[in-house]
């Protein structure tokens, strides 16, 4: 048996709600661990799709969900001031009963800021408010009070109760592989490192990256839940993988979604000849895009032909 929390990924452009809470209560029906939702102002590339806010949506389907874990891949910094987000993921834990799981990085859409007149500045700059704000978050999360004077928050003894559930937290995600900026900031703060499926091909090197940051700063890595957001292709038999292969390659193809260095693309026992590979680097939780977009079939297969496998 192999010891992997397997959740889906399902960005919400161009879904209703009833098509998300249906994926969802799905997702829990099977089994399947977490779902995450990403946060954007609207569809990156596509403004005109409808697409509904992160946080919102998230609230709904823990409230429409008994077990679920539900989280963001990732919550973007710039869109909410860290006091006022601290106090939103702790009243949240509250209400879903531990279920929320806390994703945040540092932005990743240029254009969304500059249409909504957002701060954007540079990946340093970036870096370092997701740094002031992953303090923030943490004195919420520990000691129920923030006090910080930063660069670019500046907070002075504000409390923030109730804080999570039963001396508990919302576990903080942290997506990324930036060697200068973002890995110290995973070692310092992360519950759980993510890596994006851009860096699929470059794996186990980041991981030794992320161990030799961890033992720099005194930080066991081991601490650190390693968790790989990838792109899965799963055809129910042979003769449907072309067709499966060529929908993935449709809308995943792009060198950002890492299907050609890291994808899981097949049936069912070579999905699970995959997730025994990541869980064998250190990997204990895999985020997976499908490639029909979470698709009863595909999460029915998934549960019964996957999972009940590892």
């Amino acid at each position: 048996m192999v010891d992997l929390d397997v959740g889906v990924y399902v960005p919400q452009i161009g879904f209703t709600y009833p098509d998300m809470l249906h994926r969802a209560t799905r997702c829990e029906a099977l089994g399947i661990g977490s779902l995450w939702l990403y946060d954007h102002l609207y569809g990156p590339g596509a403004p005109d799709y409808p697409s509904m806010e992160a946080w919102t949506l998230a609230t709904a389907l823990l409230c429409g969900t008994e077990r679920l874990r539900v989280g963001h891949m990732v919550l973007c910094n710039q869109f909410r001031h860290p006091a006022v987000l601290a106090k939103m993921a702790t009243t949240l834990d509250h209400i879903a009963g531990g279920r929320l799981q806390f994703g945040i990085g540092s932005g990743s859409i240029e254009d969304e800021h500059r249409r909504a007149g957002l701060d954007w500045g540079s990946f340093a700059e970036r870096s370092e408010r997701l740094a002031e704000t992953l303090e923030i978050l943490t004195q919420a999360f520990t000691t129920g009070r923030v006090d910080m004077a930063g660069r670019h928050y500046r907070v002075h003894d504000v409390p923030i109760t109730p804080r999570p559930q039963d001396g508990t937290r919302p576990p903080i995600v942290v997506g990324g592989v930036g060697e200068r900026y973002t890995l110290p900031l995973v070692a310092r703060y992360a519950d759980v490192w993510n890596v994006p499926t851009y860096a699929l091909a470059d794996l186990r090197h980041k991981v030794e990256v992320l161990r030799g940051i961890c033992a720099d700063v005194g930080r066991d890595p081991d601490t650190i839940v390693m968790s790989v957001e990838a792109v899965m292709a799963l055809a129910p038999d042979d003769a449907s993988l072309p067709d499966v292969r060529r929908l993935a390659e449709k809308r995943f193809g792009g060198p950002g979604f890492g299907l050609a260095d890291g994808g899981l693309v097949g049936t069912a026992p070579a999905i699970v000849d995959r997730l025994h590979e990541l869980a064998n680097i250190g990997f204990r939780q895999v985020v997976l895009f499908t490639h029909d977009r979470a698709s009863d079939q595909t999460l029915d297969l998934l549960a019964g032909q996957v999972l009940a496998r590892l």
